[in-house]
This record gives structure tokens, sequence and C-alpha cells, in this order.
């Protein structure tokens, strides 16, 4: 995979999915990365210096990530990223602020959404793509009351 492809993963991880970092006041010079973030980070040598500390950290969290992953994890993640890039900036927004909502919610809410979509990821296909057509087809009325009757139980 090229540095380009790899560096876009890189920053999507430590951009878009990965929790809040708590950030270092100060940069890191570039030399004193390790031989492993440098080769990751290879893209980012000749403007490292200028890149806010902020910056700098997401991005070493990202190579961090990166380079503990599995391949099967790898193939995964080059895949989300290729599906983000073909998303309009609009759906990329809508993504950001889905996310932004999720992040909000508390610890036990978020864990049960988790396992619903655990849940519906592991039915076969064709009854996921059933299911996503009954929602489609619904009005926003009968979504609301769908919701309404199969919220799940609270802990």
């Amino acid at each position: 995979m090229n540095n380009v492809m790899r560096m876009l993963m890189v920053v999507l991880l430590a951009l878009v999915v990965s929790p809040v970092i708590a950030f270092a006041d100060e940069g890191v010079a570039w030399d004193a990365l390790s031989g492993q973030e440098q080769k990751l980070l290879g893209t980012f040598r000749e403007r490292w210096d200028q890149l806010p500390a902020e910056r700098q950290q997401k991005l070493r969290k990202g190579a961090e990530r990166w380079s503990k992953m599995t391949p099967e994890q790898r193939q995964r993640t080059r895949q989300r990223l290729k599906r983000w890039q073909s998303l309009s900036p609009r759906q990329r927004e809508k993504l950001r602020q889905r996310q932004q909502h999720f992040r909000q919610l508390p610890p036990e809410q978020q864990e049960r959404l988790r396992q619903r979509r655990e849940w519906f990821r592991q039915l076969p296909p064709e009854r996921r793509k059933a299911l996503r057509n009954k929602w489609k087809a619904m009005s926003p009325e009968q979504r609301k009351a769908f919701r309404k009757k199969h919220r799940p139980l609270r802990k």
C-alpha cells in the first residue's frame, strides 16, 4: 500500500474514529519519533515541525494504533477509509454529528446501542436487508411508534 493511502488511514483513525485523546502541550521533534512512527508518518516529515502539538499527538496515536493492528484489522480499516472517502461532504458531516451525539450519551445507553448493532450485524444478510427495507418503507410516525414499542429495557 502506498504511503499516501497509509497516511490517510492513520489520519482517519486519529481524527474520525479514535476516542478523545489527551494532548500534550508541546510538540515532538521529528527526530524524537521512533523509526516505526517516522515510517508511518513519513508524508508529514517536511512539515512536522509546523504542525500544532495537538495534531502531532493525534497522528502519533493513529500511527500507534495502526502498528498494533492485525492484518485483518488493517484490511477492515482500509475498507472503512475507502467507504469514508466515497461519501459526500454532507454525508460525512452527518456521520460526525451522529458520532458526537453518541459520545454524549450515558455509557449504559452507548453499550445498549453497541449490543443492538452487534445483534443486527449477526443477522443473515437477507434478514438485515429485509429489516432495512421495512424501516425505509415506514413513515416518520411509524418509525417513532416502532422505536417506542421496541425501546431496549433499561438495566
